[in-house]
């Protein structure tokens, strides 16, 4: 007994559009005919009314070129807008990237007034970072040492990325795009505890003890102890 072939294209309706799965299996060329028939011979957005449409690739890596034919082929049906391709699949180029912002960048030195040291993940820094001088992370910054200049985590848009300090005294602090310059928060006396500064619910930035993290930032950990 043959076992019914699955069908390379699947449409389904929502409440936002249209999804299409496609099938991680065929040839590319086989894709395309299917969806091509399966556009033509269905009635998806004639109604005059904007359908969005999201399409879904599986294990399928889609190259560019091949996005644009798909998107030639749902374009032909007048109402149809394409939001979204996406894919489980990624280039080597863009797992290199995640794996850099995913890493902890150790530095040993001094920032002085007028230097700028940025890294793509977590940074932490051995030394000061003096008046004048700049922290960048796309991640965390941790400095074990005074922070007096300014400190930017999470530059790239990560509202969960902390800035720690042995001693926090900071002409301006940035996490995302919430900032918050020293002179908004009170002096502490060298010699301090360890803070930690963080973007709370109401999109301010606070700063609190460092042990607060673990409370705060329950994730922020990612080294787990092995039995």
């Amino acid at each position: 007994m043959n076992r019914q072939k699955q069908p390379n294209v699947t449409i389904k309706g929502t409440k936002e559009g249209l999804t299409l799965h496609l099938s991680d299996t065929c040839s590319f060329k086989e894709l395309l005919d299917e969806l091509e028939l399966k556009l033509s011979t269905n009635q998806y957005g004639d109604d005059q009314q904007l359908v969005h449409v999201k399409v879904n690739a599986g294990n399928r890596y889609v190259a560019s070129e091949q996005e644009e034919q798909i998107k030639a082929l749902i374009r032909k049906k007048k109402y149809l807008i394409v939001d979204e391709i996406e894919c489980n699949v990624i280039t080597k180029e863009e797992a290199i990237q995640q794996q850099k912002k995913n890493e902890i960048i150790s530095v040993a030195r001094i920032v002085r007034s007028g230097q700028i040291l940025q890294v793509e993940g977590d940074l932490l820094l051995l030394g000061d970072v003096n008046p004048g001088g700049t922290v960048i992370a796309a991640g965390s910054i941790f400095v074990v040492g005074a922070l007096r200049g300014i400190a930017h985590a999470g530059y790239d848009g990560n509202r969960q990325a902390v800035v720690a300090a042995s001693l926090m005294k900071p002409s301006q602090l940035r996490i995302s795009e919430v900032y918050s310059r020293g002179s908004d928060r009170g002096e502490h006396e060298d010699g301090g505890e360890m803070e930690c500064a963080y973007v709370n619910e109401s999109d301010e930035i606070l700063v609190e003890r460092v042990q607060s993290l673990m409370h705060l930032r329950p994730n922020l950990t990612r080294l787990e102890r092995r039995s």
